[in-house]
């Protein structure tokens, strides 16, 4: 295997969930849907849904206090802020990076947004090793955000029901050039427009301004205008892609898929991730299925690296790999040396 002459370690990670939680029981009873089929098929037996002060880069920031405090380092050490959250968030056309970076302090860094969706974390991992390896002025670099798109999901459109599993967090990463341990090693993505406008929101836009009418219509809230179109062109692509993804990005780190020890990856139906982890070659125990968390988007690799971390599922020189998909459609994954 190859390490760059200045490696690039994880420093800390941190998680932050609301206190509030929705039931398997209350989504069947907002969407009709049966309690069985809700934990049995799409896998959840609760989520973390957002409390009256979890606000999307508010939870990013709280993520990023812990992961600070978790690393002992002087906010003022970052020289560069991603905020890895969603564009749903406090306020339209804003940029939460500078939010986040003046309230944990971090007043010599310079920050941007990155959005992939569901697959933003992964991105901005490969964006941010790529920029510290460039610019010798980017050695700390904080990966922070808030997701809460399950504000747009509206439980009565049946068109939407795999999006169901939505919840709410925030998640951080601190990443440091030089650093030896939980090395970064190589991401691999991939997207396709033919799904960009799959799944939208009908209003909002310059194409459908929020008036009165649409919020009246619920156009506010995530739409699939083919969902049966979508459905036959996704499955003849997702898998594929989501699998190559990982393998691309193993191979690219030098290692075989054999070599995966632990896979961090999104909460998806249970069928789909019994899927990967066959075709990967890797048991149930290499893994965490977040029943109890949903899917909260981009932040759900994170979930699941500090998860494997307090259950004893990762050891000193295991190869992780970091795995997402998001709609647009996007599939991506990162490997990483821990320990």
């Amino acid at each position: 295997m190859h390490i760059p002459d200045e490696s690039i370690g994880i420093l800390s990670t941190a998680i932050y969930l609301p206190e509030t939680f929705m039931s398997s029981a209350d989504i069947s009873k907002a969407s009709g849907i049966p309690q069985d089929v809700i934990e049995r098929k799409m896998g959840i037996t609760r989520k973390p849904v957002p409390g009256p002060d979890d606000h999307s880069c508010e939870m990013g920031i709280r993520a990023a206090r812990e992961a600070l405090s978790k690393a002992k380092l002087d906010p003022l050490e970052i020289d560069l802020i991603i905020y890895i959250g969603e564009e749903h968030k406090e306020y339209p056309v804003w940029t939460a990076a500078l939010k986040l970076q003046q309230e944990i302090g971090a007043l010599n860094a310079w920050g941007f947004d990155a959005a992939l969706r569901c697959g933003t974390t992964i991105m901005a991992l490969k964006v941010a090793k790529s920029m510290m390896l460039a610019d010798p002025a980017i050695r700390t670099v904080l990966l922070a955000g808030g997701y809460r798109n399950v504000d747009l999901i509206d439980y009565s459109n049946p068109r939407t029901r795999f999006m169901f599993n939505l919840a709410a967090g925030g998640g951080a990463l601190l990443l440091q050039k030089g650093h030896t341990e939980n090395l970064l090693l190589e991401s691999h993505l991939i997207t396709d427009g033919s799904f960009s406008e799959d799944v939208i929101l009908c209003a909002g836009g310059t194409k459908n301004p929020l008036t009165a009418e649409a919020l009246e219509q619920r156009l506010n809230f995530f739409d699939v205008p083919d969902p049966e179109g979508m459905k036959q062109r996704l499955e003849a692509k997702s898998m594929e892609n989501f699998l190559k993804s990982i393998r691309e990005s193993v191979a690219k780190s030098g290692y075989t898929v054999e070599d995966i020890r632990y896979l961090a990856i999104l909460h998806m139906k249970k069928s789909a991730h019994d899927y990967v982890l066959g075709e990967l070659g890797l048991s149930q125990e290499q893994s965490i299925y977040l029943h109890e968390y949903g899917h909260i988007g981009q932040i759900d690799q994170i979930l699941s690296l500090e998860l494997a971390a307090r259950q004893g599922k990762i050891q000193a020189g295991d190869l992780v790999v970091l795995v997402s998909a998001g709609i647009g459609y996007a599939w991506g994954a990162t490997t990483l040396k821990w320990g």
